[in-house]
């Protein structure tokens, strides 16, 4: 709920948004002070370039984090954008509101900040004009660029930003490094030294970047719409400098995916008009590691609010994933495989067990025809049995398929009764697929369905304005140990500080075949996870999803006692605390539902032991059930050890990790 906006308009003095203003300089200031962000004009020692260039600046608390960093816009067939400049004018406000999120990992979000708006203007003809608003946030920096409308800009098209972030001092990074643009985010994040990163990589968002004596700064992008997406790469003889690179767009849209291996780049990235407002660049700054991820729902707050009147038909919960573990059911009465008998199966225990969805994948409809079904699949049987069990379907398809009956099909599954779907291998953001996403996502709120994206961009806030996105994948997930080792315990720690911080990822957690990292193999058919089985447990408190896969078979569950952890996990929060951790070792979250907390840790492959503070918990004595590695986890990764005890908020926990290993814990208000 809003609780306060204080609008400060443009002439207000200094103190009313910490701002300040002079002929060639802006400034402004995060609301407690601590973050500081500084435009400037300043000449350009390239003699090319002439006149004033913009620049931008961030400190925190008086010490400097990004040096001088460029601004600009580069387009096609007409002059650059970036030089020449003065300053026209600047507007100011404040904002300090809340805000309720019923779909996500904060309930009640904050949104306090300090807002500079400022007017550039070409001293030459044609005197275009370009405003750049920056948003000071306690918890880190954002910006844009918007192009007003005027009468020197019609239409155009970008090819790039001259966007730069230039940091002050040696840092390092956890990226995720590629070649080309068109890719589904399922990449590993690997440790480098930003001079490591070349001119030719493209590092995707986010991006973690560490500075030694220096807060952690995390890089994301919000507000993705009717746009390319950002890449990062190295600025070309600047030290520690990245720059701005915007995906090319792939015209037509329904270019063949397998065409995208052997494009030709375009310089073109976006197409359109004044008035036009790029996406949110964001910096989240916190001296905490725990805080860079406690904070990323600033992701939300920097995009447009709800545009639906009812969300009450969202709802978020587990779903049944028969496709992961190759459909099957061992000892049923029938042949398990992509069929109708091994659905109802598995919609079966899914009722028994706090499960919501079940997931129809694979091709159950005719070839290039999402209306109809094959015969192996009888839809209109499996949506009888849903509404016996309660179980929900969701139907898996390819984007194509869709988009060719997408306003046929949409009508028809609301007739059905279909809950939601699955759109797959899109594997693209340039500015005709984000456009894509915004067109998918309204049509199926017009018709009470959730989406859920699958090779898939990172999120970038498009579900709070449509929060019927209800999950995305973009992560390398555990679908990868069916065919690589790529999912190690080192991976699943490091996703919690990098691809976690855009939002919620379709991980795919829930195997209870665990493996050792000698005893691991890949293998399509009942596969296996790397680590012990409370490291599974402890992912649906760590991962934020709203939509969490329980991904083995039902007999594998069957007669499992720990199983009730994943049965009682809630999948949306209240409250979430980091407790600790560090990148690729180890971490520690907690998160509130109401009155009870539960609490994820995981480590990489070293065994560690650990003291979990409790100072989260309110008054009152809490009973703990903990679900942890067995003493002899480290050579059977299945074993689980159960226990309870009563806790309160002085106390901490006390968790042995084997390697690759992990604890989950429920904490509830004795009594209750």
């Amino acid at each position: 709920m809003r609780s306060q906006i204080l609008t400060a308009l443009a002439g207000l003095f200094l103190a009313s948004a910490g701002c300040t203003y002079a002929a060639s300089t802006a400034a402004l200031q995060s609301p407690d002070g601590n973050i500081a962000v500084t435009l400037e004009l300043k000449s350009n020692p390239r003699p090319y370039m002439e006149g004033e260039r913009a620049y931008y600046r961030i400190s925190y608390k008086g010490i400097s984090l990004l040096a001088d960093s460029p601004l600009g816009l580069d387009f096609k067939d007409q002059p650059d954008l970036n030089h020449d400049f003065e300053i026209t004018g600047t507007s100011r406000r404040t904002v300090d509101e809340t805000w309720e999120n019923r779909f996500g990992v904060q309930r009640t979000v904050p949104n306090h900040y300090n807002e500079l708006t400022v007017s550039l203007q070409e001293r030459k003809a044609p005197q275009r004009r370009l405003d750049v608003v920056f948003r000071a946030f306690n918890e880190g920096v954002a910006f844009r660029y918007v192009l007003p409308q005027q009468v020197a800009i019609d239409r155009f098209t970008i090819s790039n930003e001259e966007t730069g972030f230039y940091f002050a001092a040696d840092a390092s990074a956890w990226a995720s490094t590629g070649r080309r643009f068109f890719n589904a985010y399922e990449t590993q994040y690997s440790k480098v030294s930003l001079n490591q990163i070349k001119p030719v990589s493209l590092v995707s968002l986010p991006l973690l970047v560490e500075v030694p004596g220096r807060p952690w700064v995390a890089f994301l992008e919000a507000e993705l719409r009717d746009y390319g997406a950002m890449y990062l790469a190295a600025a070309r003889g600047v030290p520690n400098g990245l720059e701005c690179r915007l995906a090319p767009r792939l015209d037509p849209l329904y270019e063949n995916e397998f065409k995208l291996y052997s494009y030709h780049l375009s310089d073109e990235a976006v197409i359109s008009a004044p008035p036009k407002a790029s996406p949110w660049r964001l910096l989240l700054i916190n001296p905490r590691l725990g805080g860079i991820v406690e904070s990323s729902y600033l992701v939300l707050n920097l995009s447009e609010p709800c545009a639906l009147k009812d969300t009450s038909w969202i709802a978020p919960g587990k779903i049944i994933f028969p496709w992961w573990n190759d459909y099957l059911a061992p000892g049923a009465p029938f042949k398990p495989g992509l069929n109708t008998m091994t659905f109802k199966h598995y919609m079966d225990f899914a009722g028994k067990h706090n499960i919501r969805y079940i997931e129809i994948s694979d091709f159950w409809h005719r070839k290039g025809d999402v209306t109809q079904w094959v015969p192996e699949v009888n839809i209109p049987e499996l949506i009888e049995h849903s509404n016996k069990t309660g179980v929900k379907l969701m139907l898996w398809m390819h984007w194509t398929d869709l988009m060719k009956k997408i306003d046929e099909a949409l009508p028809l599954y609301e007739k059905w009764g279909i809950a939601g779907l699955k759109v797959d291998f899109m594997d693209r953001d340039d500015q005709n697929m984000v456009n894509l996403y915004y067109e998918m996502a309204r049509k199926c709120a017009e018709h009470h369905l959730v989406i859920w994206f699958h090779g898939a961009y990172k999120p970038t806030g498009l579900r709070r304005t449509y929060p019927n996105v209800i999950a995305s994948e973009a992560v390398l997930g555990m679908e990868y140990n069916k065919f690589s080792q790529l999912v190690t315990p080192e991976h699943d720690v490091n996703l919690a500080f990098t691809r976690m911080l855009a939002g919620p990822m379709d991980y795919t957690p829930g195997s209870f075949h665990n493996a050792t990292r000698e005893q691991f193999q890949p293998r399509n058919t009942e596969p296996m996870s790397q680590g012990t089985r409370a490291h599974q447990l402890a992912l649906y408190v760590l991962y934020d999803t709203q939509l969490p896969a329980v991904s083995d078979y039902p007999e594998a569950y069957e007669g499992q006692p720990e199983f009730e952890f994943i049965e009682k996990t809630p999948t949306v929060w209240d409250e979430t605390r980091v407790l600790h951790g560090e990148v690729g070792n180890y971490v520690t979250i907690a998160r509130r539902h109401g009155a009870n907390w539960y609490l994820g840790s995981i480590t990489n492959w070293e065994a560690r032991d650990l003291q979990v503070p409790l100072a989260f918990l309110g008054s009152g004595k809490y009973q703990a059930k903990v679900f942890a590695d067995a003493p002899d986890a480290d050579r059977v990764a299945t074993h689980v050890s159960i226990s309870t005890r009563t806790v309160t908020a002085h106390d901490a926990l006390a968790v042995h990790l084997a390697p690759g290993g992990g604890a989950a814990v429920m904490l509830t208000p004795a009594g209750k």
